[in-house]
């Protein structure tokens, strides 16, 4: 809400579209039994806020995490409405997610957990009102399973109802690397205003799940050195350089990256205080607090995670001039490929990977370039000026 009311006072937005933005337009709550492998009923509390509608149906990921409260899901969905009008899709936003921690349930259970929230939100969500995606521990398995369920209440094919499926229950090729590649096509577009070449250029990746193996695998081939990457588990460093590809296989076949050969062991101390030329944090929210923001030395904070950085980062980034690209318009690549995805359902057709990516990259230039030109108008931060892009559409 901050950053929303630095925008608005920015360019005078008129007060009742500002207030119009403060609330969600629908917040969904239920309650519902799943039943467990061991034969007793168990109760699972989830969430859909449905926030903005003012450009199209809501769009959003569905998390499950055990930290998922109405607080977070009413900012995801805010950002969702926000991101959306960043990157011009004809969008809204939303956001949902159950309170639980999925590795305590089989994958039998988690298929009659999601059917179960499916069939309790059904009436909520459709391809022209509602569209959810994957987000936090959901993959599309999930989704697929969501769609099926969905199908079965209304009685038709409704692939478009949700984004994020597998390629043979109609997703979209390039949704995988979507969230990733997007951001460094924003990276792209930036790293000549601040002088970050290939060859002088150190990366650090917080976060080494889907979308920071892709950004650190599209530094990789294009020549930076990645020198740190760090998951829930630990941080690696190699001066020279991980192999990334190599590192991404290794945590696959063991789950974490800590002992990976070539690479020595840093404490989290050490993580933050790396000189680097990006920093990429891709975990969750909240990882670059004040007192991390005042040790770190890095030359451009490129943001995958939705909102990795809390506002008293920000003014300290702000402070020592470094420049922070915002989720908003760094891992919106996510959302514009979900778009494509529901195009082609709407349209029963199914795109070449390299049209998508084609169409992915114009989408995402053109938004680098619209934010890049309003921070130099309005002489504000990049986040800012993301934001006055999104109000004023």
């Amino acid at each position: 809400m901050a950053q929303l009311a630095a925008a608005a006072q920015t360019i005078n937005l008129p007060a009742e579209i500002f207030q119009r933005l403060q609330k969600p337009e629908r917040v969904i709550e239920v309650d519902f039994p799943v039943k467990m492998d061991n034969g007793a009923s168990r109760f699972f509390h989830g969430y859909r806020v449905q926030y903005s509608s003012l450009r199209g149906p809501y769009k959003g990921g569905l998390r499950f995490h055990a930290q998922v409260d109405l607080d977070e899901v009413k900012a995801l969905a805010f950002w969702m409405a926000i991101k959306c009008a960043v990157v011009n899709i004809p969008m809204g936003g939303g956001k949902g997610g159950i309170t639980l921690n999925p590795k305590e349930l089989s994958v039998a259970e988690l298929e009659r957990l999601t059917r179960a929230f499916t069939r309790a939100i059904a009436d909520t969500i459709g391809p022209d009102k509602d569209v959810p995606a994957p987000d936090v521990n959901t993959t599309p398995q999930i989704m697929d399973w969501l769609v099926d369920e969905y199908e079965k209440m209304v009685g038709h094919p409704a692939r478009a109802v949700v984004t994020g499926k597998t390629i043979s229950q109609g997703g979209s090729e390039g949704r995988g690397r979507a969230t990733g590649q997007g951001a460094f096509y924003v990276f792209e577009a930036f790293r000549a205003r601040h002088n970050l070449a290939p060859e002088t250029t150190r990366v650090v990746v917080h976060g080494f799940g889907n979308a920071g193996q892709e950004i650190a695998r599209q530094f990789f081939t294009h020549g930076y050195r990645v020198v740190a990457v760090a998951d829930s588990k630990g941080a690696i460093l190699n001066d020279n350089g991980l192999d990334i590809p190599a590192l991404i296989d290794f945590k696959k076949a063991g789950s974490k990256i800590a002992g990976f050969p070539g690479s020595r062991d840093l404490s989290d101390d050490e993580f933050f205080g790396l000189e680097c030329g990006v920093f990429a944090p891709s975990s969750l929210e909240n990882t670059l607090t004040a007192e991390r923001a005042q040790n770190m030395t890095c030359r451009m904070v490129l943001e995958l995670a939705n909102g990795p950085t809390t506002p008293e980062a920000d003014a300290i980034f702000k402070q020592r001039g470094v420049p922070v690209v915002p989720d908003v318009l760094v891992n919106s690549g996510g959302v514009a490929v979900s778009y494509l995805e529901w195009l082609q359902n709407k349209q029963g057709e199914h795109w070449s990977e390299e049209r998508v990516l084609v169409q992915l990259k114009e989408l995402m230039d053109k938004a680098s370039g619209e934010v890049a030109a309003t921070a130099e108008k309005f002489g504000v931060s990049y986040r800012q000026a993301a934001f006055i892009v999104a109000l004023e559409r």
